[in-house]
Formats: structure tokens, sequence, C-alpha cells
């Protein structure tokens, strides 16, 4: 890559593009395997929640945790684009929230998310980091909007929705993404 301004050829951008799909369509199948091979090393950086998943096991744990919440978690493409470095994914996620997320328990609703993911590539063409970009909050309103707080047991379960919340916060942000540096911009 020979500066921020020249885009690949466009055979390495189709290659990229390419990889981002099969690695789409391979986590809606819940292909493992596949998913982890698109990477020579998983590392998935989760911006809303400041925490990195890093490694074959972390990846894999990442996995685990989010389909045992999300069971029938699957996505609608919005947009690709193509930067020097990145593809840049636009995408609606949805889920039904069936199982447990962390400490926060089942609540039965659904969420539709609008979401962001780039792909970064690292001078090889090898793909180094999934950066996931989306608003927590959104998707916490949605799926507790099925809970019935007119009943003792939908209050029950919105009480332990806020006791899970509240345990999962207040952990420090991963270094890797509080220390940043700013891209030198000189031509």
């Amino acid at each position: 890559m020979s500066d921020r301004f020249t885009l690949p050829a466009r055979e390495v951008l189709e290659a990229r593009e390419k990889l981002v799909l099969d690695h789409f369509r391979d986590e809606v199948a819940h292909d493992w395997d596949a998913t982890l091979s698109t990477f020579p090393h998983p590392h998935y950086e989760i911006i809303a929640q400041m925490v990195v998943h890093d490694g074959d096991s972390a990846v894999r744990q990442y996995y685990t945790d989010t389909r045992v919440a999300f069971p029938d978690q699957h996505h609608e493409l919005i947009s690709f684009r193509h930067s020097v470095d990145a593809v840049i994914v636009e995408f609606w996620l949805l889920g039904t929230h069936l199982g447990p997320l962390g400490k926060i328990p089942a609540t039965g609703g659904e969420h539709r998310t609008r979401m962001n993911a780039y792909f970064i590539f690292d001078e090889n063409e090898n793909l180094v980091t999934e950066r996931i970009y989306f608003d927590q909050l959104s998707v916490l309103k949605q799926v507790i909007s099925g809970i019935d707080r007119k009943k003792p047991s939908g209050l029950w379960k919105l009480l332990q929705v806020l006791k899970g919340m509240l345990a999962m916060s207040g952990g420090q942000p991963d270094p890797r993404l509080v220390r940043t540096v700013p891209p030198v911009l000189e031509n």
C-alpha cells in the first residue's frame, strides 16, 4: 500500500470483498472454523464495550457467548465500502435474546440494530482486525421492550436485567482501544 490516497488494485479489492462476504456467511452458518480461517490471527474489537477478543480461543468464546444469547443472530447488508487498508461494511444485525448475555438474563425480545464493521488488512493482505461499532443502548432498548412491566414477573425480569447490566458495567476498557495515536497527515 503506497499511501492513504491510493486504493489497491481492483483484484485486491475484489479478493477482500469476497473474504469479508465469506466471513459473514460463515458466521451466520455458525461455521467457526471457516470464519476463523479468514484471519491468520483472529482479532475482534467491540468498540461499544471497549473489549478486545484476541486469538482463536477468545474469539471462539465470543462467538459462543453471543450465539447463546442470540441463537438466530444474522444480518442484512446495507453497504460495502473500500479504503486503502479496509473493507467497511454497514449492516443490520438481527436476533432474538433467548439466552443470557453475560449477566443479563434472556428477555425474549428481538433487536434490529444498525452497525458498522471495519475489516482491516495488513500490508500482505491478511485480515488482521474486525472492528465493530454499534449503539449498545439501542440493542438493550429493543430486547427489553417485550418485557411486560405491568406484571410482577415482568418487573422481576426487568430488575434482573438491570442487575445484570450493573454487574457488567464499570470494567476497565481494553488499553489497546484507549491508547490511540493520531495519524500523520503530511503528504
